[in-house]
């Protein structure tokens, strides 16, 4: 008998869960470089990084932008639909959104101000339908009534 005895091998067992399959509302997010990270949704992708001032290379918005400018292109999206239906011209419709961060903490959006600038002259009652219509885009809705949000870490 061999007076080296090995032990034997012990293997490290670290059940990874296999991710459930994405379901038909997901988003993909992986690491490219520095502060730039793809997102991948459906069939597009996009770069997300922060300004140069943030020790990024600005090689797309910011999450934050991302984040306005989904309740930008949302009103946008159903001002548009307003016009459509209303058969009322919709091409150059334009959306400006501003936008402030609270000066305390927790870092978030303090403000958002959005204007619409429509290629059209909407009486008042046009006017106010509208602006009934965009108030209620899913992204605002959001806004006012906060969804569960969780985080797994893997």
């Amino acid at each position: 008998m061999n007076s080296q005895t090995t032990a034997p091998a012990v293997e490290e067992s670290h059940p990874t869960p296999l991710l459930p399959a994405p379901t038909p509302q997901h988003v993909d997010v992986t690491h490219i470089s520095g502060q730039a990270y793809a997102v991948f949704i459906r069939d597009h992708e996009l770069t997300v990084d922060q300004p140069f001032t943030a020790g990024g290379d600005d090689d797309g918005p910011t999450p934050v932008e991302l984040f306005v400018s989904s309740l930008a292109t949302c009103v946008a999206y159903y001002a548009g639909q307003f016009l459509r239906r209303h058969h009322l011209p919709h091409e150059n419709l334009r959306v400006r959104c501003e936008f402030d961060m609270a000066d305390d903490r927790p870092a978030r959006v303090a403000a958002v101000r959005l204007r619409l600038l429509l290629p059209v002259r909407l009486t008042a009652t046009e006017r106010r339908a509208l602006r009934a219509v965009v108030d209620h885009c899913t992204v605002h809705n959001t806004l006012r009534q906060p969804p569960d949000i969780s985080v797994a870490v893997d």
